[in-house]
């Protein structure tokens, strides 16, 4: 279950409610709609596949249309998107790019990452998949496809998301990180800019008898923790499988999120959620997935990077990140080189990054894309891109998967029953190495 819950983190919306006006390529959505990103009149998941057949027709009357087919596991409308606008830009190229939704992505690639017929050319997915992809042997290095030049114009981070065993093997397209989102109506003053003055803040605006609180967050949720963690130089797992939960900066680390705990709620999703939409918090350490409930709760809504914030140690919180990103099968690598290149170029575009921003409420990967007036005008999206220089991306080795278990064990051990951080580190460390032990 807790697999699935980090899987699902990965895959969050970017936000159905955009903050910042609609402009880019492909059709205009109004903010707050569901098939933000759609043509007039919505499409099913097969009108997604068949966006740009006009422009396709249009190249065919030159050559032979390549059609190059990506699978994906995540939201329509954002898929419309990508489709219309890097048809447009493929128009004159005799190359069109389809969409095609697939539940259970990974268990459809196990079964058909090697079938040239019936499998895709390509997958957009959470980058945290990636070293289940590449052990399978289904994947060619995205360099033997893009140059340099490609990916040079993307965000460091979110680059550096597709690399495993020091090989490129997926091109980052948006992201999602944890951010400071606060209620401006309910805050007092500016927001600190060290976590020890907002623990500070914490202490005098907090009451836990009366249910009333200053910051809520997930505060035995790995994920949610992870800010802290990596601010603090500690890690769940290293790139070599090595867990990390005994170690002196992890100790440290969940040692300074307990006194944040006890002036926070139990933790769970739905609590904190419910206590900042209710005006019963007046922040809360949160995502883009949170925007909807938020702005229906009509709260004025606040956003700090949690980059932001400064640690007793100097180091910036750290919160991990979540990268969509595409990957190339590599019999389409071998066949279809030119025409998956081309798709690949104009996906990386930042008129396809702007678009995502404007109409589907994105962090797009291309830093280009920044530079629009309209992107550079919503709060939420740029304060993921200040976070980009210090969010780190999740762990994309198969063995992450056994880990968040463990972790969260510890975590609530310590923050729920007051359980011995030292002891409580060694108990778990084994835990997780007999979990990593048992994948062999």
């Amino acid at each position: 279950m807790v697999v699935i819950m980090k899987r699902k983190m990965s895959l969050l919306l970017c936000g159905v409610l955009t903050l910042g006006c609609l402009t880019g390529c492909g059709n205009d959505a109004q903010p707050g709609s569901e098939t933000a990103g759609t043509a007039e009149g919505a499409q099913t998941a097969e009108g997604t596949e068949a966006a740009g057949n006009d422009a396709a027709a249009d190249a065919g009357a030159s050559g032979e249309v390549v059609e190059v087919k990506i699978w994906h596991d995540g939201d329509e409308s954002i898929m419309q998107t990508i489709a219309d606008c890097a048809n447009e830009q493929l128009a004159a190229e005799s190359v069109h790019v389809t969409f095609e939704k697939k539940t259970g992505l990974t268990d459809q690639l196990q079964l058909y990452g090697t079938d040239e017929a019936n499998g895709p050319d390509m997958y957009l997915y959470a980058h945290d998949s990636l070293g289940t992809f590449a052990e399978m042997g289904i994947l060619a290095p995205i360099t033997d496809v893009i140059g340099d030049e490609v990916l040079g114009e993307m965000l460091p981070m979110t680059v550096e998301a597709g690399t495993y065993k020091d090989t490129q093997y997926l091109m980052p397209v948006y992201y999602e990180t944890l951010l400071f989102m606060y209620n401006k109506e309910l805050w007092e003053g500016e927001v600190p800019d060290t976590t020890e003055d907002l623990y500070e803040y914490m202490a005098a605006h907090t009451d836990v008898d009366a249910g009333t609180y200053a910051v809520v967050n997930q505060h035995s949720t790995a994920y949610n923790v992870a800010p802290f963690i990596n601010g603090f130089g500690a890690f769940i797992i290293d790139k070599d499988a090595n867990p990390g939960l005994n170690t002196p900066e992890m100790i440290e680390a969940i040692t300074y999120n307990q006194k944040f705990a006890a002036l926070q709620a139990d933790g769970d999703y739905n609590t904190v959620t419910a206590l900042f939409n209710e005006g019963k918090a007046a922040a809360i350490i949160g995502g883009p997935w949170l925007v909807s409930g938020i702005r229906e709760a009509g709260i004025d809504l606040g956003i700090k990077s949690l980059s932001d914030f400064t640690l007793p140690n100097g180091n910036a919180l750290a919160p991990y990140s979540g990268v969509q990103s595409i990957g190339v099968l590599k019999y389409a690598a071998e066949n279809k080189k030119d025409a998956v290149a081309k798709v690949l170029t104009a996906i990386a575009s930042p008129e396809v990054g702007i678009a995502l921003a404007n109409q589907s409420n994105c962090a797009p990967a291309n830093g280009k894309a920044y530079a629009d007036e309209n992107v550079a005008a919503n709060e939420m999206i740029m304060a993921m891109k200040v976070t980009a220089e210090t969010a780190q991306p999740m762990p994309n080795i198969p063995q992450m998967s056994v880990m968040w278990g463990p972790a969260e064990s510890l975590l609530a051990a310590v923050n729920k029953s007051g359980a011995d951080v030292e002891e409580s580190a060694k108990q778990y460390q084994n835990e997780a190495l007999t979990a990593i032990a048992d994948m062999q």
